[in-house]
């Protein structure tokens, strides 16, 4: 039997304007036996494995959304979030690490011209990760900060040339500062259910000096106001907060791909237990669970671009999103995500209690999903009540947008 996995169908987005996105899509596609061929080490290890990620940043997927100034590629969101799906539909923590990281990597362009210069140098191809939760509040001192703390959840730290850390100052405002490799050891504490292979471990700094030119305000970062003076870069003109909950949808929709092309090629002919049906393909119950299933993946899909094209509009025109948009945005993160996580269920109950064996895929995506659906910027009920609030005239949100 011959297995499609079906894809969205899109008209191409305003940013996306040359042959690059498409290049990139079909490149991570390309990719997919190979992540997949190395994903159980990648869990084994907690970390995913060195040659997968050097198959990724060779076809550029670290520097996707990098102006092409920097010599990155300046794809649109809709191409990044399109490409990282498709990494993830191989293998969940691998799509994980190469979301976070693209993004990371891609964002460091929005810094000070000093420090752009520090991360991106003549010819040098960073990857970068980054840690949004403020860690122990630094020492102000001439020209930086003496930084010491620790930083968990950093995402494929254990692949980066650069991180970025999010500190209080002295004011109580956070900013978000560029710390080098040197800077910073890696302490193992992400021992976990689910996206184990993304390395989620802790960042550990002592004692290093963060120049000011090093530092952006979160709160600017968060309106689209960034240091950089090259403001007619996409990535320039993106609410950092709007981009990073849209990227984490990214794997959860790779993941949903996975479950269902898989339940399309094994569950057919399967016996249904118990039952007359001699192959699930005959049972209304399997039918029904399937269609269902693929019914949310779409939707979300269908959601989830058209958040990509609406915020690379507003990157191209210079438009600024505004609460209400940026509310919605987060409530619409929140429910693909959950739209994904009940596909995955649907289509769990329906290959049956098997899907649980250690062995079984479905069994790695289950784990993967649910533990990436946790994430705080995708939280469904907190998206909801943000949303309302503002639709209820309560411009004052209970969560940074």
């Amino acid at each position: 039997m011959t297995v499609t996995t079906t894809r969205t169908e899109r008209p191409v987005a305003a940013a996306d304007t040359d042959p690059a996105g498409t290049d990139l899509t079909a490149r991570a596609t390309e990719l997919i036996p190979l992540i997949r061929e190395y994903a159980a080490q990648g869990t084994e290890a907690r970390r995913v494995a060195p040659e997968v990620i050097a198959a990724i940043d060779e076809i550029g997927m670290f520097h996707a959304m990098v102006p092409t100034r920097l010599g990155g590629a300046g794809v649109c969101l809709r191409t990044a979030v399109d490409a990282t799906s498709e990494i993830a539909r191989g293998d969940g923590s691998t799509g994980w690490v190469a979301a976070l990281m693209m993004m990371g990597t891609a964002f460091s362009a929005t810094w000070s011209a000093p420090c752009q210069d520090d991360i991106f140098g003549v010819g040098a191809r960073p990857k970068i990760c980054g840690v949004f939760s403020p860690g122990d509040k630094p020492a102000k001192v001439p020209g930086g900060y003496r930084v010491s703390g620790q930083w968990p959840y950093a995402s494929g730290s254990f692949a980066a040339d650069w991180a970025s850390i999010t500190i209080e100052l002295e004011d109580g405002a956070l900013a978000m500062g560029q710390i080098p490799r040197e800077a910073f050891t890696i302490a193992p504490t992400w021992f976990v259910a689910g996206m184990e292979g993304t390395g989620s471990d802790t960042i550990v700094v002592k004692d290093h000096f963060l120049p000011e030119y090093r530092l952006q305000r979160v709160s600017d970062m968060f309106e689209a106001e960034f240091a950089t003076p090259y403001t007619d870069d996409a990535i320039a003109n993106i609410p950092f907060n709007a981009a990073a909950s849209v990227i984490l949808v990214a794997p959860q929709l790779g993941l949903g791909r996975h479950a269902l092309e898989l339940t399309r090629a094994h569950l057919p002919s399967k016996p249904v237990a118990y039952s007359i049906y001699g192959e699930a393909r005959q049972s209304p119950t399997h039918q029904v669970s399937v269609a269902k299933a693929a019914t949310n993946l779409h939707i979300a899909e269908l959601l989830v671009g058209q958040i990509c094209d609406e915020i690379d509009s507003a990157s191209v025109t210079g438009e600024r999103l505004d609460l209400e948009t940026k509310a919605r945005i987060r409530n619409d993160c929140g429910t693909a995500v959950e739209l994904v996580n009940d596909a995955i269920a649907q289509l769990l109950t329906a290959n049956g209690a098997g899907s649980f064996a250690d062995a079984n895929v479905l069994n790695q995506i289950w784990r993967d999903s649910e533990t990436g659906a946790r994430h705080a910027l995708v939280t469904p009920d907190i998206g909801r009540e943000t949303y309302g609030r503002v639709l209820l005239g309560n411009l004052q949100p209970t969560i940074v947008l």
